[in-house]
């Protein structure tokens, strides 16, 4: 396919009777909706990395950029990603912690996208899920000062051969400047595709004072204080 088609491109979403309605969301809080959804994505052979998700960060000097992690955990605190404590994602959130998370699974034409701020988690818990890892994994990481320039490629692979020969089969891996990070959600948007193009966006939001938005008509009450709403496609 030619470039000069990219205009042209369409793929056809859901019908009619696959409408996102409200009343056939049984919890009204987001975050038993996104594990429903989750699941569903996990089921879906089609999917090869269902928790892979576009994370967006913001600088010091308000430059925004954005790159794929994976997404490790969810809870009703929010979503849990790892990364190097040295990568530009980090020094980012260092100075702004104000984050944007995205997934989206093509299969199911459906997305959800996630605004909050984001903290690291405990030491412990990163230790723990660190060397819980693959080895080779572990060792890729320690090897990999991430965003920092190099020289080569055969750079990398000389410090992870180093690293191989230094630690051997038995030696514990230390773990590096590396960790995760909780995004705690504000609000939680979830998008599903019609085929007519109105698309369906429920969008759940929490914080100081939302509660004096609710109306019942745009804006409602849902539990464990958040609130959603529906907006125009």
């Amino acid at each position: 396919m030619a470039l000069d088609a990219l205009s042209a491109l369409r793929i056809k979403y859901k019908e009619k009777k696959d409408i996102l309605l409200e009343e056939n969301i049984n919890v009204k809080e987001p975050i038993t909706l996104f594990k429903e959804w989750m699941e569903l994505a996990l089921k879906t052979e089609e999917i090869l990395e269902p928790n892979a998700a576009c994370l967006a960060t913001v600088n010091s000097k308000g430059c925004p950029s954005n790159r794929f992690v994976l997404l490790k955990d969810v809870s009703s605190d929010g979503f849990t990603f790892f990364t190097n404590y040295g990568s530009r994602k980090a020094n980012d959130m260092a100075t702004n912690p104000n984050v944007a998370m995205t997934l989206y699974w093509c299969p199911l034409r459906r997305s959800i996208r996630i605004e909050g701020k984001a903290e690291k988690i405990s030491k412990a818990d990163s230790m723990q899920y660190f060397h819980q890892r693959p080895r080779a994994s572990q060792i890729g990481a320690l090897a990999s000062e991430q965003s920092t320039r190099i020289p080569s490629r055969h750079h990398l692979d000389v410090v992870e051969r180093k690293l191989k020969d230094d630690l051997g089969d038995d030696k514990e891996v230390p773990m590096p400047n590396w960790g995760g990070y909780l995004i705690r959600p504000q609000l939680i948007e979830f998008w599903q595709g019609q085929v007519d193009r109105l698309h369906d966006r429920i969008v759940f939001r929490r914080g100081s004072d939302v509660d004096k938005e609710i109306d019942g008509t745009l804006v409602h009450k849902g539990e464990n204080g958040w609130i959603y709403e529906r907006l125009a496609p």
